[in-house]
């Protein structure tokens, strides 16, 4: 599914796209959105902007673990909670942080029980250290097409 803040956006055939619960929460609203709208079930939730990711790293991501609320990586930069699977134990907590106003998603972190991916985990699916690299304006672009093109 993609969610989006545009409630005019179309999606492609096979996409479901999910207008935002929480229009104005940011990154936040959107997450919360995503769980309840795949809930009952986990939800494999990935930022638009990390193109390095891979399908078996996103396999193990998603195989997490029972009784927690969200399985979440961290490397040396720390966390990743947007690119990281939440149960929907999650979207009550992260709820009251919207209602409350307190949008950081890394804070939201603090009030679930979290199974962390750590540097160890994540290296054996992350040889060249670009997992989590994010492309945010047109240098990181450009720097991504230079990693791109030495993989």
């Amino acid at each position: 599914m993609l969610v989006t803040a545009d409630r005019a956006r179309k999606g492609v055939q096979g996409l479901r796209v999910v207008p935002d619960l929480c229009p104005g929460a940011g990154p936040l609203g959107g997450l919360y959105t995503a769980i309840v709208a795949a809930s009952p079930a986990r939800v494999l939730v990935v930022a638009c902007d990390l193109p390095f990711l891979t399908a078996p790293f996103l396999r193990y991501l998603a195989a997490g673990a029972p009784g927690v609320d969200a399985v979440v990586p961290r490397t040396a930069d720390g966390y990743h909670p947007l690119c990281a699977v939440y149960a929907p134990s999650a979207a009550e907590p992260i709820r009251r942080r919207i209602d409350s106003g307190r949008l950081k998603v890394i804070d939201a972190l603090a009030d679930l029980k979290v199974r962390e991916i750590g540097p160890e985990e994540i290296a054996r699916y992350d040889p060249d250290g670009i997992l989590f690299f994010n492309v945010n304006t047109p240098d990181d672009h450009r720097r991504a097409l230079r990693l791109l093109a030495r993989t």
